[in-house]
């Protein structure tokens, strides 16, 4: 049987407009609020229609040493052009992009997991430390 991580892909979102791009201090003082943004189609731009986009993008952090990984934050994108009118038609898009405040007390990785309604789950991560 398949597990889970076996479906979850990565790339190098230089090339592959799935992969959620995680942009934030290399370094961050201890208990510090500091700015995370993700985003999904930073090089390349990914479609946001009815029919293909990104529905949600969620945040993780698992600290140094660390077994388990903690749930940061999951952010919903829900408009995506559909209306009564058909699809694509809505006055309303919303843009796979969030930023997050975030404090940490020790050094690790924050992780993105993103899913695209058509192609699926797409992971990236980024260590940070702690200064």
């Amino acid at each position: 049987m398949a597990e889970l991580s076996d479906r979850i892909q990565t790339a190098d979102w230089k090339r592959e407009k799935h992969v959620p791009v995680i942009e934030c201090p290399d370094e961050a003082p201890a208990g510090v609020p500091f700015d995370v943004k993700i985003s999904v189609g930073k090089e390349i731009a990914h479609p946001n229609t009815t029919e293909h986009h990104i529905a949600w993008i969620s945040l993780y952090f698992n600290p140094e040493g660390d077994k388990f990984s903690y749930d940061v934050g999951r952010f919903d994108f829900n408009a995506h052009g559909q209306s009564v009118a058909g699809p694509n038609q809505g006055p309303a898009h919303t843009d796979p992009t969030v930023t997050a405040s975030v404090k940490i007390g020790v050094s690790g990785t924050l992780h993105a997991l993103s899913y695209c309604n058509i192609h699926g789950l797409w992971e990236s991560s980024k260590e940070i430390k702690v200064a």
